[in-house]
């Protein structure tokens, strides 16, 4: 489970030289084997609020928890521990220019349990499969294409099944055959591994109907949390508009 109770984060502001609110009041509940899509408007906050839950920043106010950790107050040895059990695919995929797309699918396998070479080449390949990209295995990232990283940040962020996988625009740069794959992908994954999935998209089309549950964030603040029926019926206008993807609003 991934708890958040009145969330606030603070970042510097660097044309003004202060910190401003960047979350604000922030509550939601994520359980266990969940897929809760954070959808909203651009500079919303939601990056943000998944590196804070991955302990990357600073709470600053109310509570981040995974089960029964608080990211916020954990020891630097638990927080480690902690993030041994996640599965982060980054916004701008973070891969290591200097290893090969296999040796940065099997990091997180190495760094995690002493697998053989002959472990590390099936799983790699089980995952390059998934994600289309068979073959792959000795490219470097300088020549993949942004679509192409976004696969392999995701297949890396897997590969240990763990029991929390973060997804920062999962499929950002995918063209739209590639990206219902990976959302089918990331539905069946979770499905069978029991992983807590917290993903932010701006595909809406093909997020939703594979979540379980969705908020709106807006303006660093938590305009809804609910299931995706109630979301495409909420009473706001502000989240109406947005998930039923009207071309005027209030936002």
């Amino acid at each position: 489970m991934i708890r958040l109770d009145s969330l606030g984060v603070r970042l510097v502001d660097r044309r003004r030289g202060d910190r401003r609110w960047v979350l604000k009041d922030v509550s939601l509940c994520v359980p266990t084997g969940c897929i809760y899509g954070l959808v909203g408007p651009g500079a919303a906050g939601k990056s943000v609020l998944l590196k804070t839950v991955v302990g990357l920043l600073e709470v600053e106010e109310g509570l981040v928890a995974l089960d029964a950790i608080d990211v916020g107050q954990a020891a630097p040895l638990e927080l480690e521990l902690l993030r041994r059990r996640i599965g982060m695919a980054f916004q701008n995929n973070a891969l290591f220019d200097d290893l090969t797309v296999a040796d940065n699918i099997a990091f997180p396998l190495r760094r995690l349990f002493s697998p053989s070479d002959d472990e590390v080449r099936e799983k790699v390949k089980e995952r390059l499969d998934c994600v289309t990209l068979s073959g792959f295995q000795d490219r470097m990232p300088a020549g993949l294409s942004g679509g192409q990283k976004k696969r392999v940040a995701f297949a890396r962020a897997t590969i240990t099944r763990p029991p929390f996988l973060i997804l920062d625009e999962p499929a950002a740069g995918l063209d739209p055959v590639s990206s219902q794959r990976l959302f089918d992908l990331i539905k069946r994954d979770v499905t069978a591994s029991g992983s807590t999935c917290l993903a932010v998209s701006s595909d809406l089309d093909r997020l939703l109907p594979i979540c379980d549950r969705v908020g709106v964030l807006v303006n660093g603040q938590l305009l809804f949390d609910g299931t995706v029926a109630e979301a495409r019926n909420a009473a706001d206008p502000r989240v109406y508009q947005f998930i039923n993807g009207l071309p005027d609003g209030p936002l």
